[in-house]
């Protein structure tokens, strides 16, 4: 065993990994303990949103932390200010809490939900989310998740989460009663293989929850930040949710998340929410360089541009061997396999030589593309051509 790899068995194991460790990364690019490098088509699962150590990042976290790092979230400081100041004049929200994981503020969103339940719905706190759901990894929102197995693996679940079927109206409105406070969905659901809620689907559900006094509430975790082409995935169906979940990409790479709402529906009072490390200036700073590029003139046609790249090439990969089809949005995209090997696929990509490439398979005949959203239009040609590579490898 090498040096880089002696120890590992101090880490807790939860999952399996290959025997490799990363030690730098710039860009699209990963480089392992070997010297060996991998083009990343994963980037951390949507999380670094600008390539690896992005310039603007390493720049504006080296300087904050000369600065302030953390005076406690008892006490305001200016860039937590200032990157709610942005969020807010970018979206349909008016108050934004800052925590430091999805599972963090969506575990947020349900608390506000149910407290603004107690105050305007006489105690309601059912929320409807949706089979094959992911909203992290707590015991809230593992409940509120629909992946299949979840409901036993901790039992019992958190009560009254309740799940419908992605873009079916009817199986929704059936689960309505007056104890129904919410609607909780992904635009995308990016765990169950990238499933889009049509545009219809989402207008439809602000309709619903209009009618029947409920919150509408957006977890863009996967999608927000420019991922889908525009700054939030919402904005796609011109609707106005009332509570949006961020995390991911918000960092472009470090712990930062963030939960936000309309004025009316913050109802939280002093005591309800906090937590030791939220809104600390040094997240917050790498956030603002991260909203800055993301919302520079210029930056979201150039995400546009090469998602409509992406989504081309591998309509060419699904002709040639007769696979399902692609889909997705911007550039969270899945391609639909007509077998089973994408767990072979993302091996044999990773060990191909002398360079490797990153792919995830969340289903396995789906595989999920999340590059950096200023991937070059010469490293989606170089993918795509690998991918083919690795697919008649696979396939002998």
């Amino acid at each position: 065993m090498s040096t880089e790899l002696s120890g590992i068995e101090a880490l807790m194991e939860i999952t399996a990994r290959p025997d490799l460790v990363f030690v730098r990364g710039e860009g699209s690019w990963l480089e392992d303990h070997t010297g060996k490098r991998y083009l990343d088509f994963v980037q951390g699962w949507a999380v670094t949103s600008l390539g690896h150590c992005p310039a603007q990042l390493v720049e504006a976290i080296t300087a904050q932390a000369k600065q302030l790092i953390n005076p406690s979230p008892a006490f305001y400081n200016q860039p937590s200010i200032d990157l709610a100041k942005r969020l807010v004049s970018a979206s349909c929200f008016d108050r934004v809490f800052f925590a430091n994981s999805g599972a963090e503020a969506n575990e947020g969103a349900i608390k506000l939900a149910r407290k603004w339940g107690r105050v305007r719905r006489a105690g309601g706190y059912k929320i409807i989310t949706f089979e094959n759901s992911f909203h992290g990894r707590t015991l809230a929102t593992m409940s509120a998740s629909g992946k299949p197995g979840w409901d036993t693996l901790f039992a019992p679940q958190v009560d009254g989460f309740l799940k419908a079927r992605l873009n079916d109206l009817a199986s929704v409105e059936a689960l309505i009663d007056d104890q129904t406070v919410a609607i909780m969905l992904e635009p995308v659901q990016g765990e169950a293989g990238v499933l889009p809620a049509s545009t219809g689907f989402l207008q439809a559900l602000r309709e619903l929850a209009d009618l029947h006094g409920l919150l509408l509430i957006v977890d863009e975790v996967q999608t927000g930040m420019g991922r889908t082409g525009k700054m939030f995935a919402y904005q796609h169906a011109g609707i106005t949710p009332d509570i949006m979940t961020l995390a991911k990409g918000i960092g472009g790479g470090v712990p930062l998340a963030a939960l936000c709402a309309r004025e009316e529906v913050s109802v939280f009072e002093h005591g309800d929410q906090g937590g030791t490390y939220n809104g600390n200036p040094l997240m917050t700073a790498a956030g603002i360089a991260v909203f800055d590029t993301i919302n520079a003139p210029g930056f979201l046609d150039s995400v546009n541009e090469r998602a409509q790249q992406l989504s081309e090439g591998l309509l060419k990969l699904v002709s040639k061997w007769g696979m399902k089809g692609e889909r997705g949005q911007g550039l969270l995209r899945a391609l639909l396999m007509d077998r089973s090997d994408g767990a072979a696929i993302v091996e044999a990509a990773r060990n191909r030589s002398p360079e490797g490439m990153l792919l995830n398979a969340p289903r396995a005949d789906v595989l999920r593309f999340m590059p950096a959203l200023n991937v070059t239009a010469d490293e989606i040609d170089l993918m795509l051509a690998w991918l083919d590579e690795t697919i008649g490898q696979v396939r002998g």
